[in-house]
């Protein structure tokens, strides 16, 4: 499901949080709320650019806040990339929440889709379960 939120109408600031950017301040978790939903309350209070990768994959495969992190989490892939692949793997845990989101979600954003940001040549998901 794709939360509707506001489009991002300024430049991307770092220093601000989901909850400043989106404009949307979420009541406090319930007293019963699991550790996900209580940790996704709390990184969207902190600023995006202090986010480290596992936290933008937990907020990206919960769909939260994607106008803003989507095209934070293609640059870090962009940008390790390199390194990771001469190292002899690829540590996956914010490149498959990026490629997994719904075809809605890179219809309603198409200027975050990894294909646009990679030039159009990001490998594909196999039904072998492997990225061909």
């Amino acid at each position: 499901m794709v939360r509707s939120v506001r489009r991002p109408s300024r430049p991307r600031d770092p220093t601000q949080s989901l909850e400043r950017l989106q404009g949307q301040r979420w009541p406090e978790p319930p007293e019963d709320a699991t550790s996900l939903v209580r940790a996704v309350h709390a990184l969207r209070r902190r600023p995006v650019g202090d986010l480290r990768p596992e936290e933008l994959a937990r907020l990206i495969t919960q769909d939260v806040g994607l106008p803003w992190l989507l095209p934070l989490a293609v640059r870090i892939l962009r940008d390790t990339a390199p390194s990771q692949i001469a190292g002899g793997w690829y540590d996956d845990d914010l490149l498959y929440p990026v490629v997994t989101r719904k075809a809605q979600v890179w219809e309603r954003f198409p200027e975050c889709s990894p294909a646009k940001a990679a030039g159009g040549e990001l490998p594909s998901w196999s039904s072998g379960g492997r990225f061909t």
